[in-house]
């Protein structure tokens, strides 16, 4: 492909994921692509998120709009057309998440906003966010995305998402809606439309002429297949279960609960949900759970486990103090 941007203009979301993970599949050596696309009335979690607790879906779906869960870590956001989201996707070798930070906020700077990189996911202006990224890696891809607030609905991020207190505490801010901010109140003038082709020459100021495909360019059975899975009601809300146990607590790194079940004192089922960036950490503390004795043992199952992961660490340490 080379360098390519790719626009889309559906705003469906299952079939934006869906397009956004058949990009990931399709680069190759050298590739650096910018995928530009917009979702209305959705609200997207992050790939180990729980559904049940991260917004309020049932007023979501009555309202028409749609849950989405996506392939990468990181916490719930609200997405409407006032809201523009970016991808790259690209070779291994060409991933620069600096290089890739300086076309979104030279972009922002072209259209009047001192925008700044913060904390571990945040794009801010004024300490006000207008932009969270997530990431996701693979031996053939490695891909950030995140979202650009010019004009969304924030009535509505109050409405939908349910952040823990304590992530909102953490932050010193008493409500979602304090915390965020759209890039209208800095620039009265701008739209998706000027942002998308501010981005797409900065882009490509940043990295060669690029050319451009579209939608049209890649439907095929393998989108179609995508488009399933992520509209999945399974992908989408996951498996609802009882469990004997559990622990909630939130690290300077995202939030974590464990729901676990035990029978004669050895955990025999445990599910994880965080919104660590981390998208494998879920799954990497339930292996290490599973078989282990309920109680003080799992902090040592989890420590001699860890090869020196913090996270994981973290978590140990915390039930070393409560169990």
């Amino acid at each position: 492909m080379g360098n390519k941007i790719i626009l889309n203009e559906t705003t469906d979301p299952w079939r934006n994921l869906a397009l956004e993970e058949l990009i990931m599949d399709s680069v190759g050596s050298g590739d650096i692509i910018l995928y530009l696309w917009q979702n209305q009335n959705t609200v997207v979690i992050g790939k180990n998120q729980n559904a049940w607790k991260e917004c309020r879906w049932e007023q979501l779906e009555a309202d028409g709009g749609r849950l989405a869960r996506r392939s990468s870590g990181g916490g719930a956001v609200f997405h409407d057309i006032g809201n523009l989201n970016f991808t790259f996707a690209a070779d291994p070798y060409m991933y620069d998440l600096e290089r890739q930070l300086d076309v979104i906020i030279a972009a922002c700077r072209k259209c009047g906003i001192n925008a700044e990189f913060t904390g571990r996911n945040d794009i801010t202006v004024d300490g006000r966010k207008f932009s969270g990224n997530a990431f996701r890696h693979t031996q053939r891809c490695s891909m950030q995305h995140g979202t650009l607030l010019i004009d969304t609905d924030t009535e509505k991020v109050a409405k939908y998402l349910t952040p823990a207190k304590a992530k909102l505490l953490s932050k010193g801010v008493a409500s979602v809606r304090a915390r965020i901010a759209n890039l209208v109140e800095f620039n009265p003038k701008l739209t998706t439309g000027i942002m998308k082709q501010v981005l797409a020459e900065q882009f490509s100021k940043e990295y060669g002429p690029a050319s451009y495909k579209d939608y049209s360019d890649f439907t095929s059975d393998k989108l179609d297949f995508l488009y399933s899975k992520y509209s999945s009601r399974e992908w989408r809300y996951g498996l609802i279960d009882s469990f004997d146990a559990e622990i909630e607590t939130c690290f300077p790194w995202g939030g974590i609960q464990i729901m676990l079940n035990h029978k004669k004192g050895l955990i025999d089922h445990v599910r994880v949900y965080t919104d660590s960036m981390d998208p494998a950490l879920a799954v990497r503390l339930e292996n290490i759970l599973i078989g282990c004795s309920y109680g003080e043992a799992m902090s040592s199952e989890i420590e001699n486990k860890s090869r020196g992961n913090n996270q994981l660490l973290d978590i140990a340490a915390f039930l070393r103090k409560i169990l």
